[in-house]
């Protein structure tokens, strides 16, 4: 550029001018010195971020992986799969603290620790949580009842079974199929099936007979969860289990599984239609009290079992299931054998639609014996399929 015969350099980088050209270069290498100071900046910030960013990530990973053994942990306490002890060491501790606490005489632990060690060397329960006569008496509450009643099923006689301090917080499976059982060994259908199973079995005893299951091939996927071990634990069972079990005796079952609810507000009223067609089907007339050979059947939600021992159809026809918890103390359910005429204390057993509201149910329900070569095809189909859906 030339202006009044002088010549001007202009610098491309901000269109300053000069007359020299030396000291253009000069200005020019000051704009690319420091633009390459800038650069390094913004990459060591850049860096320093990145770093940063990678500690924060990786402090978040740990802290994740902190919380999830944690919760696994938990969770293993929780379902009894903690390796903490089973039923004998948790019947030990909790009488010793009685004695603490002074609510047990030592001599009272002595006794008791000896009956506890002669029931789990003989796997035969000792019955101190058994409460019989209760069908019964259900069935002469009923013949004179005349509110609101319409038509009441009944299970087979069925024993009650509730917790003792061996099994609370996480037995309810077990006591379940006691009561499941003690309906069975009273019908002679099953005689062939139950041979070697005369008596009410144990607790600890119940664990080794599901583990027999599994060697004999049932629910691998569910053995698996376990460890394959039952016995020594506190692990929560189910309807797999009962399943299993069941079916390695030769005795015909089906889990169903009501997977969602199929009414309003959560409700499950083809849960009571499917019960309702179970004990009345075979069982139909115009009797209001009908005593069947039904057994009872296994009931399971999340985190809790009961036993299902009859429906009520009342005169609105609103069903009303009957269920025996083995969380009800026998105390309270020998006011069952002497029930007033109001029936008030069966509140302890009615369940009416609106009551369960449990995201999923399922239940175990038996049918019949199965022979070898059926029982043989279960246990194929059982390491497939488990449980039919109600949709």
């Amino acid at each position: 550029d030339t202006r009044n015969g002088e010549q001007r350099y202009e610098c491309p980088m901000c269109s300053l001018t000069c007359t020299d050209i030396q000291i253009l270069e000069e200005h020019v290498d000051l704009h690319l010195e420091e633009q390459s100071f800038l650069e390094g900046g913004h990459i060591r910030d850049l860096e320093l971020a990145q770093r940063l960013q990678t500690e924060e990530d990786k402090w978040q990973r740990s802290e994740e992986e902190k919380r999830e053994k944690e919760e696994f942990k938990k969770l293993q306490r929780q379902y009894g799969l903690d390796n903490s002890g089973g039923y004998k060491q948790q019947f030990l501790k909790n009488m010793e603290r009685e004695v603490d606490r002074g609510r047990l005489q030592p001599f009272e632990y002595h006794k008791r620790k000896a009956d506890m060690m002669e029931c789990l060397a003989s796997g035969i329960d000792d019955g101190k949580t058994k409460t019989s006569g209760v069908i019964e008496a259900l069935c002469k509450y009923y013949q004179n009842e005349n509110k609101d009643v319409r038509h009441v099923w009944l299970s087979t006689g069925v024993d009650h079974f509730h917790s003792s301090l061996g099994d609370r917080g996480w037995g309810c499976g077990y006591r379940n199929f006691q009561m499941l059982l003690s309906s069975l060994l009273q019908n002679s259908l099953y005689n062939d099936c139950l041979r070697d199973t005369t008596l009410i079995p144990s607790i600890p005893k119940i664990q080794s007979m599901i583990e027999d299951a599994w060697r004999e091939g049932f629910d691998p996927h569910g053995a698996s969860h376990f460890n394959n071990r039952l016995h020594g634990s506190k692990a929560w069972i189910g309807a797999c289990e009962i399943y299993s079990l069941l079916t390695s005796l030769r005795i015909k079952c089906q889990v169903i599984d009501f997977h969602k609810p199929t009414g309003p507000a959560g409700t499950h009223p083809r849960l009571f239609e499917w019960i309702l067609h179970y004990y009345s089907k075979d069982n139909e007339g115009g009797a209001k009290v009908v005593c069947t050979s039904k057994p009872p059947i296994y009931l399971q939600h999340q985190g809790h079992s009961r036993t299902v021992v009859g429906i009520e159809e009342k005169k609105n026809r609103t069903l009303c299931l009957l269920l025996f918890d083995p969380g009800c103390p026998s105390q309270e359910m020998q006011k069952l054998l002497k029930q007033n005429s109001d029936g008030t204390t069966l509140k302890l057993l009615r369940k009416y639609v609106g009551s369960l509201k449990e995201k999923q149910y399922q239940i175990v329900a038996v049918d019949g014996v199965l022979s070898l070569e059926e029982k043989a095809a279960r246990c194929h189909a059982s390491q497939v399929l488990t449980s039919e859906k109600i949709p």
